[in-house]
């Protein structure tokens, strides 16, 4: 009966051991919430169809400025690392620093430019309908 006593305490002290009050310490932070891309256009509807999601990671070296394309989908991201000017056909520019988030044109021509020393690391989240380019080159 007493190692049954002593089983008892030991699990309960393991069980409220166990217990935190981590809840207390998560912290969320909105980066973003909006209905526009970063030049001040409205988001389009989402196209009907099956809908694919994409992630990626983009490293852009030093001193390179990406190709002009544009994207048929809504996409976000944020900047990890460095800092990317963003420019438009219309020559809207955006600058952008690390930790900062990016909304992306839709269907408008622009690029991508690392002025930088350092590479730019930026995750993207592309919200497409499956079997459509995330980006089309010109």
């Amino acid at each position: 009966m007493k190692k049954l006593f002593i089983l008892f305490c030991f699990s309960q002290i393991c069980i409220i051991g166990c217990k935190s009050n981590k809840i207390n310490d998560i912290e969320v932070t909105t980066l973003v919430k909006t209905t526009e891309s970063w030049n001040g256009k409205q988001l389009p509807k989402y196209p009907d169809g099956n809908p694919e999601i994409t992630i990626l990671k983009i490293i852009i070296p030093p001193k390179t400025k990406l190709p002009l394309h544009k994207h048929p989908n809504i996409n976000a991201g944020i900047l990890l690392k460095g800092e990317l000017t963003v420019i438009s056909e219309a020559n809207d520019t955006l600058y952008l620093k690390a930790g900062e988030p990016i909304v992306e044109l839709v269907n408008t021509w622009h690029f991508g430019r690392n002025d930088g020393t350092e590479p730019v690391e930026i995750i993207v989240f592309y919200l497409g309908i499956q079997g459509t380019p995330i980006t089309i080159l010109e």
